[in-house]
């Protein structure tokens, strides 16, 4: 049997007896009718829970329109068109209108950026903006503690709508919803208070009834208020093949299960090895993105197994505070214990590959330095064979295998 996963711009393949083979978590067969903006036209004329657009939004008044910024693969561009004929159609002027770009604790945009993620019609029709964490508003604080300190432009509309894709989320559960106003249009200080519930029970990928990130996310966006939300779904080539249009927790309460149905797939048993990949470019540019495969894939792997981690990451690591923490840490747990005491954004993914090595191996092949891979707790390969080799000398001749072609994708669930 002959396994290929993505890698950069290229792949990595190996060769495996059919008989270790356990299974290859692929996204699930779903049915649907419609596409990307057609799907878009359609959400908003069939809102959840809430009225249409159109009859909430009133002429002269002052729309914000919050979105993802560039790290995130929400297609804007395509989504745009089609809420502007609609709140046009409301009677708002293009003047009244603002696109707000999340941008949670990363960069500011160029202007060329924000251009490509608005789309050509958007970016010259209404004003589209960074949120500046450096101007808020403090809006009082969560019952968790987390303050509620959101950007003024936000604060001062009279109309907050949220875009999003809905994918899993290794903490929060899902994306998507009220994560536009938390942590999209919040403060450092306010993303850390959130964010160090990490370690809470409960919160992990697929969970959101109990998941205890979630529960304060959503706390914060209903203090802030948010009228609308336009949510996608999108298949492993970044289409758009769902959209929910409507309330804030109804609406993507309803995406959220169309991407169970979709991305969430079912596993006999955990199995010795796991192979896990982003999928390739751009999602492996670094250790910082292809962390999310790695964390799908310990819900696939025996305690004592093996992760075979797959992806270029050929700028390294990704990120300085993630980076340091990994170069500082003496063993991974050392790091777990620091995340308990001393919570900080880059670190908590630092964390969180540790507690994936506490339960398993990882067995990382990557185009980074091997003797820096030696150093974050990880045995470093240049091919998938040969990691795949000695995962099965490790394991022995019978060792099962999962093989995660799009690992940050799909999420396995055992089978009750």
């Amino acid at each position: 049997m002959k396994i290929e996963v993505g890698f950069g711009n290229t792949v990595q393949t190996a060769e495996l007896p059919d008989e270790n083979l356990q299974q290859v978590l692929l996204p699930n067969q779903v049915s649907y009718e419609r596409m990307g903006a057609e799907e878009v036209a359609y959400a908003l004329k069939h809102p959840i829970g809430s009225p249409a657009l159109c009859e909430i939004v009133k002429p002269g008044e002052k729309i914000v329109i919050i979105t993802s910024d560039i790290t995130r693969p929400m297609p804007t561009y395509t989504v745009m068109p089609v809420l502007l004929d609609e709140l046009y159609a409301a009677g708002v002027s293009r003047e009244d209108i603002t696109l707000v770009f999340a941008l949670g604790s990363h960069r500011k945009h160029t202007e060329e950026e924000k251009e490509h993620l608005a789309g050509e019609r958007a970016y010259k029709e209404i004003r589209c903006i960074d949120g500046d964490p450096e101007d808020v508003v403090h809006l009082g604080q969560t019952s968790s503690g987390t303050p509620v300190d959101i950007v003024r432009t936000v604060v001062e509309a009279d109309r907050r709508i949220l875009l999003g894709n809905i994918e899993y989320h290794y903490f929060a559960g899902y994306s998507g919803g009220a994560k536009a106003i938390m942590p999209g249009v919040s403060t450092w200080n306010a993303i850390q208070a959130n964010h160090s519930m990490m370690i809470r029970e409960g919160a992990h990928a697929g969970n959101i009834a109990t998941n205890p990130i979630r529960k304060d996310i959503e706390e914060a966006a209903a203090i802030v208020g948010a009228d609308f939300i336009l949510n996608v779904v999108l298949d492993e080539h970044k289409k758009i093949i769902k959209a929910v249009a409507g309330d804030i927790t109804e609406a993507h309460r309803e995406g959220c299960r169309f991407l169970d149905a979709l991305y969430q797939v079912k596993i006999e048993k955990r199995a010795d090895i796991v192979v896990v990949s982003q999928g390739g470019a751009p999602k492996d540019l670094n250790l910082y993105q292809t962390q999310k495969a790695l964390d799908n894939a310990k819900h696939a792997v025996k305690d004592g197994g093996v992760v075979i981690l797959v992806g270029s990451c050929r700028e390294g690591l990704g990120n300085p505070v993630f980076e340091s923490w990994m170069r500082e840490a003496e063993t991974p747990d050392a790091l777990v214990e620091r995340i308990h005491r001393e919570f900080r954004l880059g670190g908590h993914k630092a964390a969180a590959i540790a507690m994936v090595r506490q339960k398993a191996d990882i067995f990382m092949v990557s185009e980074m330095d091997p003797e820096l891979v030696k150093d974050i707790f990880m045995t470093p390969f240049t091919s998938m064979q040969e990691a795949l080799d000695e995962a099965f000398r490790l394991k022995g001749g019978q060792a099962s295998v999962i093989v995660m072609p799009y690992g940050g994708s799909t999420l396995p669930v055992e089978k009750s």
